[in-house]
């Protein structure tokens, strides 16, 4: 990160969003993505609009130069982002427009600033803009390990859920016009890579940490974890077909005829839904008694 964004990061936090200098007086907003190779997080401060609806609108222009930015490559390869506006600090999933709706939005943006349509004007590429959809937030209704894992869990079956219509969505697209169907392949990869990244985290933190530590406390336990373990490979194995699927295109590209909105990819998402759901279930019905009577 340059000596430059350090101090203008610096600034922002320490004044509520407000920053002088060249930015005086901008709409900036905090993105910090996950390093696509390194996987270390990385921040950048970036002037953003809203859409109609309200959702933050920032784009990839990198002063006009004939590559897009690190940042833009990170939220590709892992689009779950924190943003921090000043006010408030969220996660999102950073979801690229494509086709007509990409132009649409660029042109609403050059109105608002005209210097966005200088940059286009710089290079061949077709500069990004990107929605930041706020994920949903599952409320903690009671503190510790069971509140958090409850939270955890409302998480993954909310953004499973979204994942699932925009998946029907697409199927119903599957055959009409190309730049409709692009822009729902753009929507469902990101949201069905988030869902894929956080659901594999959650999994592997249980596996190494929270379930040898009940174990230990509850030996009467082990047939339970081991049975879960189970279940963590079979919906491992699915959500590796569902990364396989999405990647099968590229995020730039249309979706493979029949495949990433057909009777195939919904199939594999009903039953990851199926899979899930009877797992969390089965989770939650034996470990919540468990923690809330340890106190975790």
């Amino acid at each position: 990160m340059s000596s430059f964004n350090e101090n203008v990061i610096a600034e922002f936090r320490a004044n509520a969003g407000k920053v002088g200098g060249p930015f005086e007086g901008a709409e900036l907003l905090l993105l910090t993505t996950t390093g696509a190779r390194s996987g270390t997080p990385h921040t950048v401060p970036l002037g953003f609009l809203r859409d109609d609806g309200g959702t933050p609108l920032v784009v990839a222009s990198a002063a006009g130069a004939d590559r897009h930015p690190a940042w833009y490559h990170n939220l590709l390869a892992r689009p779950l982002v924190q943003v921090e506006t000043g006010t408030e600090e969220y996660e999102a999933v950073a979801v690229p427009a494509a086709g007509a709706r990409r132009d649409e939005l660029f042109a609403q943006v050059v109105r608002a600033e005209p210097g966005y349509g200088e940059y286009q004007e710089r290079t061949a590429r077709v500069i990004p803009v990107v929605a930041l959809q706020r994920t949903h937030e599952a409320p903690e209704e009671e503190g510790g390990i069971a509140g958090k894992l409850l939270s955890v869990h409302g998480w993954l079956r909310a953004q499973l859920a979204h994942v699932r219509e925009l998946a029907a969505d697409g199927a119903r697209e599957a055959g009409a016009r190309e730049d409709g169907a692009a822009s729902l392949g753009l929507q469902l990869r990101q949201h069905c890579l988030a869902f894929c990244h956080t659901l594999e985290f959650h999994h592997r933190s249980e596996d190494a940490g929270l379930f040898p530590y009940l174990e230990q406390q509850h030996p009467q336990m082990r047939e339970f974890f081991r049975r879960v373990d189970a279940e963590h490979r079979v919906i491992a194995r699915l959500q590796e077909e569902l990364v396989r699927a999405l990647d099968a295109t590229g995020p730039g590209s249309g979706p493979a005829a029949g495949e990433r909105f057909g009777e195939g990819f919904s199939e594999r998402v009903e039953r990851m839904s199926r899979e899930l759901e009877a797992h969390l279930d089965r989770e939650e019905a034996q470990l919540l008694p468990v923690l809330r009577a340890l106190g975790a």
